[in-house]
């Protein structure tokens, strides 16, 4: 008779091949695992990634909209300073005027009550005097033309005149209304007679 072993005693044996591989998990299944847990953790650092990048735009963009408001707020305050500036500089232009006015206004007085012709004259002299005075201090220049070549780009001709002197021709003879430059600007250009 054969004597059946017992639990303890089969337990030292070695399993048949088909029976090890169904208890043992197969190196596929372990393999998988392992795909998974790096898939897991390369998803948490794109996560990461992610979550910078998104806190970078955020902060990018609230940089942008500050930015923009500063710029906003510089060009509103230099438009306003600019308009100031032309009141202002308005304001002071005239201030500057009126004493002129004042001594305009003597003279007028005192062409009705005089007979003194001289001292009309002296008067109305003195104040032609201080308005070129005021005009160049503010950077006003008479441009001079008499005698000088035409040019188209600082003078206005009004008419031109046949000449007998060769060395007139092609150049400005008279003035009929003065001209004059601001800073070097040309703010109003003379009106000439041109010898032709």
């Amino acid at each position: 008779m054969v004597k059946k072993k017992s639990h303890e005693e089969r337990h030292d044996e070695p399993m048949p091949a088909d029976k090890t591989e169904t208890n043992q998990p197969s190196a596929e299944t372990e393999q998988a695992g392992q795909a998974a847990s790096a898939v897991a953790t390369e998803s948490a650092a794109v996560s990461s990634t992610e979550e910078d990048l998104m806190a970078k735009l955020t902060e990018m963009q609230d940089k942008y909209l500050r930015l923009s408001a500063e710029f906003d707020n510089y060009r509103k305050r230099t438009l306003r300073e600019k308009i100031e500036l032309a009141q202002s500089g308005g304001e002071r232009v005239i201030v500057s005027l009126l004493p002129i006015i004042d001594d305009f206004d003597r003279a007028m007085t005192s062409m009705h009550t005089t007979d003194d012709c001289a001292a009309v004259k002296a008067g109305v002299e003195l104040i032609y005097s201080k308005i070129n005075e005021f005009l160049k201090q503010n950077g006003v220049k008479e441009i001079e033309a008499v005698n000088e070549p035409f040019n188209s780009d600082l003078h206005e001709a009004v008419t031109s005149v046949a000449v007998e002197d060769e060395a007139m021709r092609g150049k400005i003879i008279e003035v009929t209304q003065k001209g004059y430059k601001l800073n070097e600007k040309v703010i109003r250009c003379p009106k000439v007679v041109v010898g032709e």
